[in-house]
């Protein structure tokens, strides 16, 4: 079969967020909200896969699979765990485990905020308040500082627009509210602790880069069975793109790169989001099974950035059937392909999930990781996927 070949010094990896693996978060706002019987939650985070205690392992068996970089973010609640008072043995300990990652030889790249924000800092107003910025950028200055010398690539947020939108206006995630002006101040407190974060990190980050992720979906305007109303479709999926992406896109114009986070498409009508079109297999979390959504998305955020580098920061898939997500990273990278023959920047994948983990409100059903983990035992059992992918990674070419 043909070979189609990655640039060099691409970039290949799996990625993770700690909430969702190191277990014992207590000191954060989603421990809280997973516990609360009115969030709709499905089971607690608990002790996750312990990759705490465990990473120096995960980090080798990630090595060992092929990849060359691993993405996770560090826990603001442990670093910090009240205004203030920072904690240096937390800051010790993300030190060891970007340490870990040389070691193996892994470039480590690490976000900020992955969803999870202190418990003090929810009490004090959270993403609506516009003084969390300046703790977010203080917050960022000692970690920077702490870790800097060692990491390759940062991440100031993880899908702040999924913070905003799932807290702040769909109440699925803390703090549960539903409102359209609470969503709009979490998108601009976000926007400003990005903007003013990013020079006090480069500070410390010794030429690396700094940027941001975004999660992307390709919106598609469909038009009603009769063939109608396809400009008030359109008008609506230009609506949602202005608060989901469009503001951090712009934001990213000048950032050293931008994270695209794809799973898969929306469809948008007239009257708004419709279902899954009639024959497409539709997953666990609800939505289609689309790979092709990847390469619309890149080129989207590579159109509106004005020619930001890209990185594919996490995309993937959550199936119990290993074979049906190896096929959606193989159509997914042949985007990624394409998009590179048209000249786009993408420097960059990184499969989510590096483990099956803790899935936020959906808990631990949705299997979105290369390695399976049986939690009664913590043992790590690569998938045949990860094999695949980490032979894809060592040749740097698809066949």
């Amino acid at each position: 079969m043909a070979k189609r070949s990655f640039p060099d010094g691409f970039r290949w990896g799996t990625a993770t967020a700690a909430h969702q693996v190191e277990g014992g978060n207590w000191n954060n706002d989603w421990w809280a909200w997973e516990r609360d019987p009115a969030s709709g939650c499905t089971e607690p985070s608990g002790d996750a896969i312990d990759h705490y205690h465990r990473f120096d392992q995960d980090i080798a068996l990630l090595a060992q699979l092929g990849f060359d970089s691993y993405r996770f973010s560090v826990e603001w609640s442990r670093i910090e765990p009240e205004d203030g008072q920072f904690s240096v043995a937390a800051l010790d300990h993300y030190r060891r485990m970007v340490a870990s990652c040389r070691a193996h030889g892994l470039d480590a790249v690490v976000t900020l905020h992955h969803f999870t924000s202190p418990r003090w800092l929810a009490a004090r107003g959270g993403w609506v308040e516009p003084s969390t910025a300046d703790r977010f950028v203080r917050f960022a200055d000692r970690t920077a500082a702490h870790l800097g010398d060692l990491v390759g690539r940062w991440a100031t947020f993880n899908e702040p627009n999924i913070v905003a939108t799932m807290g702040h206006l769909a109440g699925v995630f803390p703090p549960g509210e539903r409102d359209v002006a609470a969503r709009r101040r979490a998108n601009d407190v976000f926007l400003d602790a990005h903007r003013r974060a990013v020079p006090v990190v480069k500070g410390h980050a010794d030429g690396r880069p700094v940027g941001l992720t975004l999660a992307m979906s390709d919106y598609q305007a469909v038009a009603d069975p009769d063939g109608g109303r396809i400009a008030e479709a359109q008008a609506r999926v230009d609506r949602i793109r202005t608060n989901m992406e469009d503001v951090f896109l712009e934001a990213a114009r000048d950032d050293d790169f931008l994270g695209v986070q794809t799973y898969s498409r929306t469809r948008v009508g007239a009257d708004g989001a419709l279902g899954a079109e009639d024959g497409v297999d539709v997953l666990v979390m609800g939505y289609e099974y689309y790979p092709e959504s990847l390469a619309a998305t890149i080129r989207r955020a590579w159109s509106v950035t004005g020619g930001t580098p890209l990185v594919v920061t996490e995309n993937g898939i959550g199936t119990d059937d290993d074979e049906q997500r190896r096929r959606y990273l193989r159509t997914a990278l042949g985007g990624v392909l394409d998009c590179l023959d048209e000249g786009i920047d993408v420097g960059g994948y990184f499969c989510w999930s590096a483990f099956d983990n803790f899935e936020w409100a959906f808990g631990y059903v949705p299997r979105f990781g290369i390695v399976d983990v049986d939690r009664a035992t913590q043992e790590r059992i690569p998938k045949p996927s990860a094999r695949w992918l980490g032979d894809v990674a060592r040749a740097n070419a698809l066949s």
